[in-house]
């Protein structure tokens, strides 16, 4: 396999779950329009934030893992609503090999103070 990538990757079929999670939306009478994107990235900042809480309580790794899948819930019901043409799983690999290309350390959580 030619690959960029450190190890070979499989990835988790994103665009499965994006049909699963809107089924569920559905089923639920969850807010469903793409005016409802930024309620859903607020619920995945929330969820979030419910992880690092019980992350920093000591709570169980599967307490923080499903807080974790909560995000990802939000993450992917906000990208079918606000851009239903773009294949998730095709673009979680363009960013991965961007990312792999990219300077050791980049960003700006790496920056030294004064730069």
């Amino acid at each position: 396999m030619d690959c960029l990538f450190a190890v070979e990757v499989y990835v988790v079929d994103l665009e499965a779950m994006k049909r699963e999670i809107e089924a569920l939306v559905v089923a639920k009478g969850f807010y469903n329009s793409r005016e409802d994107v930024p309620k859903k990235l607020l619920f995945a900042f929330i969820e979030l934030g419910e992880a690092a809480d019980a992350w920093k309580k000591g709570l169980s790794e599967e307490v923080v893992a499903e807080e974790l899948v909560d995000v990802i819930f939000y993450v992917l019901d906000a990208s079918r609503l606000a851009c239903p043409s773009v294949n998730m799983d095709e673009m979680f690999r363009k960013k991965l090999e961007k990312n792999w290309k990219r300077p050791y350390q980049y960003g700006e959580g790496h920056r030294k103070s004064g730069e």
